[in-house]
Order: structure tokens, then C-alpha cells, then sequence
């Protein structure tokens, strides 16, 4: 990704984050600003096992927020493409049951890009 990763204050992570977009980045940002704690994809779901305990499917959250005890995931693929990750996340839910987590669309972070002025170009 082209630009460069300020130095986050409420980033209560180990290491820089590696994001994958500049959503991510710009969502990180937000986040920042305004002092809300935040880690970035510490932890991944075990969604699915074969009969041999392999992982076949899993699931990382982009973002957690541990003041609210809520995972955050970012997409800024087409509607038409988000079925899949909101299969993922229908399982998530399933088999974590107390586990908070929000998605946030494309459009919710083309709203969000439009308030705060952000450069969300890929």
C-alpha cells in the first residue's frame, strides 16, 4: 500500500499494522483521532475443521476495539461480492456466540470518507 502508516497513538497493538487498503488505514485514522483504543487483526476464528482438526475456514477481523469489546470488519468490495464474508461472519456468530462484531460496507466507508474528507483511493 502507497502510503505511509503515521505513528498511531491509541494503537494498542505489538508491531505496525500491515494493512491490506486504504480503507483500513483511513478507518485506523478515524479511530486514532478521536482515541479509541484499537488493535488491528489480532486474532483469528477458527470457523471450520475437517475430521483431522486442519483449519479449513477461519476468519480475521480487521479491527478490535477492546474498550468496547467489538470486533470491526472493513469491505469495500461490491455488494454483489459480500455474500461470502457475511456467510463467514453468519458463522462467527454461530460458533462464538458472545463475540461482538460489526461489518461496515462500502458504503458505510464511502459515508464516512465523504464526512471526514479521507483519500480512500486503491
Amino acid at each position: 500500500m502507497p502510503s505511509e502508516i503515521p505513528d498511531f497513538q491509541a494503537y494498542s497493538g505489538e508491531g505496525a499494522p500491515e494493512f491490506a487498503n486504504e480503507a483500513e488505514l483511513e478507518c485506523a485514522k478515524i479511530l486514532d483521532y478521536y482515541g479509541v483504543p484499537w488493535d488491528y487483526e489480532p486474532r483469528t476464528f477458527v470457523l471450520e475443521q475437517d475430521e483431522h482438526g486442519r483449519v479449513v475456514e477461519a476468519f480475521t477481523p480487521d479491527f478490535y476495539l477492546p474498550e468496547q469489546d467489538l470486533y470491526v470488519e472493513v469491505t469495500v468490495m461490491k455488494q454483489s461480492l459480500v455474500t461470502r464474508k457475511n456467510r463467514k461472519l453468519r458463522k462467527l456468530r454461530e460458533r462464538y456466540p458472545g463475540t461482538k462484531i460489526r461489518l461496515f460496507y462500502k458504503r458505510d466507508i464511502e459515508r464516512l470518507a465523504e464526512r471526514y474528507h479521507l483519500n480512500l483511493a486503491s
